[in-house]
């Protein structure tokens, strides 16, 4: 009697780069023979894949490995495994923590999760291994993408900036790039399994190249993206600005499938405080890139990063961050409380801002930002915007449902299901924008026009592969979008 495969189940915090490698951890054990659980299941492995940028990153770790205890100590055979930031910095402190821990796993070592794991269990003592350089570049590993119609693609891992309050260089490591034959590779064979949207993702972007010696490298890979048949949406995160060049300008702008949307952390608009955060930039400097960017590219929408309470943040340099804010007109912003991170120049720095002044300049942070984004918002009322379908059941306002997209600008709109039919994610829809909130877009109009596309039928293939008879988006007997130029 074959027995049954164990489960797992992965659990993710932090960036952008921690989703990509979720997804790798997740291939990897499926290609070892383990299954998600069902519903009503419980995992017979538990993933952390951690954080550590910010400081209730181990409160909230510890807090979550505190409940599964008595579940595992219900569970013979259960085991609870611990990677990313987090475990790269504290190491074996997580096992002195939790002992009930099986195995901890650093960032550039995340392929050898499979094995650990059995040998935690052959050998009933938990297993630490941490590499302190990179062993196998992630994009070469198994993966199992939580989406069937976008997916990341690493193009680099590491960091070679010193910001002092990101612990991250520390963690990942220097920067390493992939070649850039490899990267488009790996995007000709996501878009031949159904990927019309690409993400390039790096710690910092347009850095890319420096390792092999090419400097215009980035802006070379996002013209060459358009040159991929059957990709219609690219996009990338995070560049720096320090490295924000003309060249990546007029990328955007004349490749068209490279999307008009931009984020691009500000982090402060003090000189002072980007000065002791050393992110040798000015807010001259960025204020000129948005406008290259916007002079380029008039509908962009552009987003960013701002950390509130610096040590040594005063009055004034609050205030210049929120100048900045009024003249960039972010589309939207991450906003953040410093907070001190162990290992961080920051953390041994003089002047840290007490908590209640840090709370009052963050909440009138939001409150300008929120006005700023929303009358952004309001401005895109009228307008027909192409959305690519996002996945989920949509929700119900009233008798009227609703599903979601993406604008090609990355801004989210809420649409009316259309009557008649079956919209799939993947596909593409044209709407008219009726109504603006200050963080998202809402169309009540009918729907303007549906392209089928072999995203969603990835998709539908991928949820119900067995239904011969689900009918495509064209069916609905309403236009057909025109075939991108």
């Amino acid at each position: 009697m074959t027995p049954c495969p164990r489960t797992y189940e992965v659990r993710t915090y932090g960036c952008q780069m921690n989703v990509h490698d979720s997804e790798r951890l997740s291939g990897l054990l499926e290609a070892a023979g383990y299954r998600r659980p069902g519903a009503d299941e419980v995992a017979d492995v538990v993933v952390f894949n951690t954080c550590a940028v910010r400081e209730n990153a181990d409160n909230r770790l510890y807090g979550n490995l505190g409940h599964l205890a008595p579940v595992k100590a219900e569970r013979p055979g259960m085991q609870i495994a611990v990677g990313g930031c987090l475990a790269q910095k504290d190491r074996a402190e997580i096992t002195r923590r939790a002992p009930w821990v099986d195995v901890v796993f650093g960032t550039h070592n995340i392929g050898s999760l499979p094995a650990l794991l059995d040998r935690a269990r052959v050998q009933q003592q938990a297993q630490v291994e941490i590499a302190e350089s990179l062993e196998v570049f992630p994009s070469t590993l198994p993966t199992r993408r939580e989406s069937a119609y976008a997916a990341w693609v690493s193009i680099s891992v590491g960091c070679n900036n010193t910001c002092t309050f990101c612990i991250v260089p520390s963690l990942r490591g220097t920067e390493k790039d992939r070649r850039p034959d490899d990267v488009l590779a790996e995007i000709r064979a996501l878009v031949d399994e159904g990927v019309s949207e690409i993400c390039l993702l790096g710690q910092n972007v347009n850095s890319y190249g420096v390792e092999f010696g090419d400097r215009m490298a980035f802006g070379r890979l996002l013209r060459t993206c358009g040159e991929v048949e059957g990709l219609r949406r690219v996009r990338f995160t995070s560049p720096h600005p320090r490295d924000f060049t003309d060249d990546v300008i007029a990328a955007m702008a004349e490749t068209p499938n490279v999307m008009p949307s931009l984020h691009m952390p500000l982090q402060s608009g003090s000189d002072a405080v980007l000065r002791r955060m050393r992110r040798s930039y000015r807010k001259d400097r960025y204020l000129a890139i948005i406008e290259r960017v916007l002079s380029a590219i008039p509908d962009a929408a552009i987003t960013t990063d701002i950390i509130v309470g610096f040590p040594g943040e005063t009055d004034d340099d609050f205030v210049q961050t929120l100048d900045v804010v009024r003249r960039a007109r972010f589309a939207s912003a991450f906003t953040f409380q410093y907070s001190v991170r162990a290992g961080t120049p920051a953390a041994e720095m003089a002047g840290q801002v007490p908590k209640p002044v840090v709370q009052e300049r963050y909440e009138r942070l939001v409150a300008l930002q929120d006005d700023v984004s929303w009358a952004g918002n309001r401005a895109q009322v009228g307008r027909r915007v192409e959305l690519l379908v996002a996945e989920g059941e949509g929700r119900k306002d009233g008798a009227t449902h609703r599903l979601s997209g993406r604008a090609r600008d990355n801004r989210l709109v809420h649409f009316r299901a259309p009557d008649g039919g079956q919209v799939r994610p993947g596909d593409l829809v044209e709407v008219e924008v009726t109504y603006a909130a200050p963080h998202h877009l809402v169309s009540d109009a009918p729907v303007l026009a549906v392209r089928a596309t072999r995203s969603g039928d990835a998709w539908q293939e991928r949820t119900n592969p067995h239904d011969p008879a689900s009918q495509p988006a064209v069916a609905l007997g309403m236009p057909t979008m025109p075939a991108p130029a």
